[in-house]
């Protein structure tokens, strides 16, 4: 089986599936703490986005640089155009962006390559920092309870096993350097075509274009890997790493699959292109260079400057790219659906939350005015006003499922204590908001209930129907902008104004009581009006529970009705805030 192979025995092969397996499981690892930790800062990379084509194309460098893979990159904004966050013209200036930062891993790297008997330049080497780096990162990850130091610790554990792994697969693969049938499967490589097909079949395999061209580097240490071997290698990578891309559009909308498309047709036409020119000065100048060994630094230069020649190439071209996909996915008969809450977004766990604060944020909008819709109905109910208060109540009750699945199966994932708090926090807030829009039905029906039997409330209990529909709408505003602005100051006056909706309640109940003991109102309408109190009551209880919660999260403290706990023991300000509503919505 080894026949060629004798300087690589099974412990060489063993050292090189483990190495292999430590420097995709460090890659992994700081991955994704990576983009724990930077959470925040992707999503204010991507507010910035625009049509403009160098906002578009930093913004890709820049998260993928963070996240440190293209292929997460271009998955995660396949998601974004199938949820409606990104057009496709957008999407191509990223993934062209990507596709730079990317190159960022084969530099980290190429540290390895470095060489000198100098005492600065052998800092420099991972076999002189890895422990240092390794020993900070346990020591992080064991004895903080920050979850950002937890993760920081995470990154430098990851970076070390990475870069452990990378040693491991030099070291095992070292023998090789004198084995006649290594260095003829390299020089089949030398046939351009043959290099590329390599490429794209061993980063297909295991999707990452920044794990293989680290292969890549190892196998250089051997010294058997020319340039002119390597760089059609590091071609064929970037078409094998579209495939994760590919694979994420199936079932997506049409311009999905059209970003998906861009990304293989990008590194397609690009590698034709330069593997063209690359052909042509070979054949023509034939340099010494290409038959000279290649260093992982060599390796890591290539990438980057192919990567780049390509986006340089494309970038004037982005118009002529999405025709081009256009035409190759053409537009549906039926109008496209976009996906509110998209799975593929679970590979960026902070991005997937901040589509979750978008749908919630359209919920609660719909919530509150379907409640306000509804106290306009008891005062001229019209069948268009009906009409938008079911629509609304039925467009929340789809937000609450789906997002409350959403949101479960992402709290699986491995995400920030940060973004698992602000999940745990919009979990309890929809169910309230939900709510809302139930009591905005149950009064549009005391609404049609009253049209329908021609039933009339009292002038005075109108007048009282006022007061407390001016207060509930009060505190629907308040629960709301402490909602969608995360307002700390408009959370904290919700509680006081619920504790006076609660005593206009009980004031409301006892002169209904009276006038019915009077005769002045009758029995149907007095039901009716116990309904509405029920109902506008348990709407501020609703809101209450909304601030208190957005306070609670604020302090990192997810007891329930923690803040509002404290709220009611007595401070001088809550008493001053509550004076303050009584007076405002005083019973004449």
């Amino acid at each position: 089986m080894w026949k060629g192979f004798d300087s690589m025995d099974i412990f060489d092969v063993l050292s090189l599936v483990g190495g292999l397996s430590l420097f995709l499981f460090g890659m992994s690892l700081m991955g994704q703490a990576l983009e724990r930790r930077a959470g925040g800062q992707l999503r204010a990379l991507l507010e910035r986005m625009t049509t403009g084509k160098l906002a578009g194309l930093l913004t890709g460098l820049g998260v993928t640089a963070v996240i440190q893979s293209s292929s997460a990159t271009t998955v995660m904004v396949v998601g974004f155009v199938n949820s409606g966050l990104m057009t496709l013209k957008q999407a191509i200036n990223i993934i062209m962006g990507a596709n730079i930062g990317t190159t960022v891993t084969a530099w980290l790297l190429s540290l390895a390559g470095i060489d000198g008997g100098n005492l600065f330049v052998q800092l420099l080497k991972p076999s002189s920092f890895t422990p240092v780096l390794a020993l900070v990162g346990i020591i992080f990850y064991l004895f903080f309870q920050s979850p950002k130091k937890k993760d920081t610790g995470t990154i430098l554990l990851g970076f070390a096993t990475l870069m452990y792994g990378m040693e491991a697969m030099s070291g095992a693969v070292a023998g090789l350097r004198d084995v006649p049938a290594f260095q003829q499967m390299f020089l089949l490589f030398k046939n351009p075509v043959l290099g590329v097909l390599a490429g794209a079949g061993l980063t297909a395999v295991i999707q990452s274009s920044s794990a293989s061209v680290g292969i890549l580097q190892a196998l250089a240490g051997t010294g058997q890997v020319s340039y002119g071997a390597a760089v059609p290698i590091i071609m064929g990578q970037n078409i094998g790493t579209c495939v994760t891309a590919m694979l994420s559009s199936v079932g997506a909308n049409k311009n999905a699959k059209r970003a998906a498309l861009v990304h293989l047709s990008f590194n397609i036409i690009g590698t034709a292109v330069w593997l063209t020119v690359f052909c042509l000065l070979r054949a023509l100048f034939r340099p010494a260079l290409l038959n000279a060994p290649a260093s992982q630094v060599g390796i890591a230069v290539a990438h980057s400057v192919f990567n780049v020649l390509c986006t340089i190439l494309m970038l004037p071209l982005s118009g002529g790219l999405e025709k081009l996909v256009t035409f190759l996915v053409p537009d549906a008969r039926q109008p496209e659906v976009f996906e509110e809450l998209d799975e593929r977004l679970f590979a960026t766990p902070s991005i997937a939350l901040e589509r979750c604060h978008r749908v919630a944020n359209h919920m609660a909008e719909d919530a509150v005015a379907a409640l306000k819709e509804a106290l306009a109905a008891l005062r001229g109910l019209s069948p268009e006003l009906a009409a938008s208060i079911r629509a609304k109540e039925d467009r929340t009750d789809h937000y609450e499922d789906i997002l409350g699945t959403y949101l479960v199966n992402l709290s699986t994932r491995r995400i920030s204590g940060a973004d698992s708090r602000e999940a745990a926090k919009l979990l309890k807030i929809i169910g309230d908001f939900e709510r809302i829009a139930d009591h905005a039905v149950n009064l549009l029906e005391s609404a049609e209930e009253l049209r329908s039997k021609k039933l009339r409330f009292t002038d005075a209990a109108e007048k009282e129907l006022a007061t407390i529909s001016a207060a509930v709408g009060h505190i629907l505003d308040l629960s709301l902008k402490a909602f969608l602005e995360n307002d700390l100051s408009a959370a904290a006056m919700v509680e006081p104004l619920e504790q006076v909706i609660d005593q206009l309640k009980e004031q409301l109940r006892t002169r209904h009581i009276l006038r019915m003991q009077k005769g002045d109102c009758t029995i149907d309408a007095g039901f009716t009006w116990l309904d509405l109190l029920t109902d506008l009551e348990r709407t501020a209880d609703h809101c209450s529970n909304i601030a208190g919660c957005v306070i609670d999260a604020a302090h990192d403290n997810m007891n329930l009705h923690q803040s509002l706990r404290e709220a009611r023991s007595g401070s001088e300000e809550f008493r001053q805030r509550y004076r303050e509503y009584s007076r405002r919505y005083t019973l004449l």
